[in-house]
């Protein structure tokens, strides 16, 4: 297992900015994220500032909601291809069939395209 390394900032720092990160990624709104995981606006501000660490059960409700792994939500971010590809993975969750199919597509042809450029 490699381990990934971080700039020395404190863990809830780095769980705030991976929220924050995650929520945007999705276009959410604080208060979209709070409504979905059944707490306040303010709690979602307070864990993004790094104020207030999460529970474990609300940690849980976070990686579920966000659609990602809770590791994830403990690194930081990162421009490992295996990294973005996990990212890739949680968007494409959210679609149904076709749409999957057409984005996977839509990637190859661009990866495609772009290295024989």
């Amino acid at each position: 297992m490699v381990k990934k390394k971080h700039s020395g900032k404190p863990l809830a720092e780095r769980l705030g900015t991976q929220i924050a990160a995650l929520r945007k990624s999705k276009e959410w709104t604080q208060a979209e994220l709070a409504e979905r995981l059944g707490v306040e606006p303010e709690t979602i501000s307070r864990f993004e500032r790094g104020a207030t660490v999460p529970s474990l059960q609300t940690l849980e409700k976070i990686s579920h909601t966000l659609r990602v792994g809770i590791g994830e939500l403990l690194t930081e971010s990162s421009v490992q291809p295996d990294d973005q590809a996990s990212k890739l993975a949680a968007w494409l969750a959210e679609l149904d069939e076709p749409h999957r199919a057409f984005v996977v597509d839509l990637v190859k042809r661009t990866c495609d395209h772009l290295r024989s450029a």
